[in-house]
């Protein structure tokens, strides 16, 4: 198992189809797209880069033979999950495995981050997935199979100062996931979230946070998708890929809350 805290009853899907892939252009989501397409599915690759998702369409087609749909957009924008949706459904495209990565972050004290970036935040990581696992989830189920793979974070675990509404968006995507696969145990539709720790990526950069100490990283943009990938084929709710990181959330479950606030804290005000 990877890192599962509890399975669903029937894995996702048995057969390959077509994977939807938001913020593919980069980092996780891109590494997450060529694991797809390595496993023989056709792609949906979607953010605001085009040049960016063509080259990786490109790349994917000759490496894999897969088909790649590429939908440049600015999924921060308030109705991009239903525009999104309407794109591909009017291009004919079945979605059988919704995967929700895209997200942000915004560093610093909440009382002085800029507010529209706040919101944007909370648009990406809570907002959009949300909206879109609701657009496409009836048809999965009518189908009886599918998959939605939700990219959540370790800060889905604590409190986290310096970066409150990261972690608590985080939060809420792992509930939400866990939720949602318990109410769909009885099918062959599968929820995973995946909880990565720290990755070198584009991230820190757009959140305004340096490396964390002495650079150190969990894990790979393509250990993480790997994991994610075999987690969610096997119907796994929840992964945490690193040993390192498993680790983590075990000392984190023994440890006072008060404590935990304070670690994060140290650890984020140093970025």
């Amino acid at each position: 198992m990877t890192g599962s805290q509890g399975s669903a009853t029937h894995p996702g899907a048995t057969t390959r189809g077509t994977a939807l892939v938001t913020g593919a252009s980069a980092g996780i989501g891109r590494a997450l797209a060529r694991e797809f397409a390595a496993n023989g599915w056709d792609l949906v690759v979607v953010a605001r880069r085009e040049e960016r998702l063509q080259a990786l369409a490109d790349d994917l087609g000759e490496s894999y033979g897969s088909d790649v749909d590429v939908v440049p957009m600015d999924l921060a924008e308030h109705d991009a999950a239903r525009d999104l949706y309407e794109e591909v459904t009017d291009r004919g495209i079945t979605v059988e495995a919704l995967v929700n990565n895209v997200g942000a972050g915004v560093h610093g004290p909440f009382h002085e981050t800029d507010l529209e970036r706040q919101l944007d935040q909370v648009q990406l990581n809570v907002r959009l997935p949300v909206h879109l696992t609701r657009l496409y989830l009836p048809g999965m189920v009518d189908r009886d199979a599918g998959i939605v793979l939700n990219v959540s974070s370790m800060a889905a675990f604590q409190p986290g100062p310096y970066l409150a509404g990261y972690y608590a968006s985080k939060a809420y995507l792992l509930h939400f996931s866990e939720a949602i696969a318990e109410e769909l145990r009885d099918t062959n539709v599968s929820v995973t979230a995946l909880c990565p720790g720290p990755i070198d990526t584009e991230f820190q950069e757009r959140a305004g946070q340096e490396a964390p100490a002495g650079g150190s990283y969990s894990n790979t943009s393509e250990g993480v998708a790997e994991a994610g990938y075999r987690g969610a084929m096997a119907g796994e709710t929840v992964v945490i890929p690193s040993r390192r990181m498993k680790l983590t959330y075990l000392l984190s479950r023994l440890a006072p809350r008060s404590l935990a606030r304070r670690a994060a804290r140290r650890v984020n005000a140093d970025r």
